[in-house]
């Protein structure tokens, strides 16, 4: 539930905090832009923390899992090498893809200012560290984008790109149906060959 409800409240959240923004900064200076390029380092390292919560989780999980099942441990206990490769794992797929979503998230949806990124962040690493508190699966980058486009339409609705939104949502919708597809080809192919 929460994993398709986090991305409603990403885009709320957004939408309020940037409205916020907005009240409380009404008579601000274009040299604003400055303050909130600094205060990114801080929600930025917000995010990814919150955003580790659960994507480092869900590694560990699995590895412990699959050790469990296999019969290498015999209590559910993450070893300390299973930490480390699921931190490399994710820092190393961060360093390679990253830069892509965030030009894709930057520029696609609409351009976006300090004031925007700075507002979707806390937005987000908010949202996700919610989930974590609570227990509730979310999908990082579903919060981002959502609270991303919460912050952009909290300026001007008709600001945002919705053709590229209708592009991301359809990616959404395939995602876990094609998984499965894959994961269960996966399985047949490999109970094929254990039999």
């Amino acid at each position: 539930m929460a994993l398709f409800v986090s991305p409603i409240i990403g885009m709320l959240a957004g939408f309020f905090l940037m409205r916020l923004v907005f009240l409380v900064g009404h008579h601000a200076t274009p040299r604003v832009n400055f303050s909130f390029e600094r205060a990114q380092t801080v929600t930025a390292s917000a995010l990814a923390l919150s955003s580790g919560t659960h994507g480092g989780q869900r590694t560990m999980g699995i590895i412990t899992m699959g050790l469990l099942a296999e019969g290498s441990l015999s209590d559910f206990v993450v070893p300390a090498w299973a930490i480390a490769a699921s931190g490399g794992a994710i820092a190393l797929g961060t360093l390679a893809g990253g830069w892509r979503i965030i030009r894709t998230l930057g520029a696609r949806f609409y351009r976006i200012r300090p004031v925007h990124s700075f507002a979707s962040q806390v937005a987000s690493a908010a949202v996700v560290l919610g989930a974590a508190l609570i227990g509730g699966p979310v999908s990082t980058s579903h919060v981002v984008s959502t609270s991303i486009l919460g912050a952009g339409a909290a300026e001007r609705v008709n600001k945002i790109r919705w053709g590229a939104v209708g592009d991301i949502l359809l990616a959404w919708l395939l995602t876990i149906p094609a998984s499965g597809l894959v994961a269960a080809l996966v399985y047949l192919v490999i109970q094929r060959f254990t039999r």
